[in-house]
């Protein structure tokens, strides 16, 4: 981070998801999770695919609605709007890489959405992708987008976000990049939440969670 954002940044909090249960329609995808995650701990989620890791990070941001229980962060539980807004700035998002659309949405924008345009761009450099500043988002390479939503995360820690969740951060990248994402992660001093099958990824966490159809089976 540059010498400017250390002192922007508050501490990590805990996050705790309590009796967390999700549905699609009638389909019970997430079924009664309970999780506790100290402030500043590192946790890892595996499972298949479908096992309901993304759908409960959704949920943590308000993206997903709960069918039971609730998310805490910093002890705090989101129940109106204006709740989950509020909580997105106590937030880093990495989401899943998805297909950007054909809309004209740069780089550089992306980055500045943050919260602190200095970080996110030192982090962009770090991350070896600071020459795209004016490229599109959907002209990226799978890596590459993943590297620049990685930058903004690490730009809102900067900004003050207490927590950074990440689903599959370095699902595009090679192993030597998957190496440095991971080594990146550890080093960060708020808590962090993330959804990943890479090896590196979960060695580099302070613990490892398994999902399985829909329910927490190891800690």
């Amino acid at each position: 981070m540059p010498s400017g954002a250390a002192g922007r940044m508050t501490a990590a909090a805990p996050v705790t998801f309590a009796g967390v249960t999700c549905r699609y329609g009638r389909r019970t995808v997430v079924r009664d999770i309970d999780l506790d995650v100290a402030a500043g701990e590192h946790v890892a989620l595996t499972g298949a695919n479908g096992s309901g890791k993304t759908t409960l990070l959704r949920a943590a941001l308000g993206l997903h609605p709960l069918a039971g229980g609730d998310v805490r962060v910093g002890g705090t539980v989101a129940r109106t709007r204006a709740d989950w807004a509020a909580r997105r700035h106590d937030i880093a998002w990495v989401p899943q890489r998805l297909a950007p659309g054909r809309f004209p949405l740069l780089v550089d924008e992306l980055l500045d959405s943050g919260g602190h345009p200095e970080a996110a761009r030192d982090a962009a450099d770090r991350l070896g992708t600071a020459g795209l500043g004016r490229r599109p988002l959907h002209t990226l390479s799978g890596g590459q987008l993943q590297r620049a939503f990685l930058a903004r995360a690490l730009g809102a820690v900067a900004a003050g976000a207490r927590v950074l969740f990440a689903d599959e951060p370095t699902a595009a990248l090679d192993f030597d990049g998957q190496e440095q994402v991971a080594t990146l992660l550890a080093g960060l001093p708020v808590t962090v939440v993330v959804v990943s099958h890479d090896r590196a990824m979960s060695r580099a966490c302070d613990r490892v969670a398994e999902m399985a159809a829909g329910r927490l089976r190891v800690v």
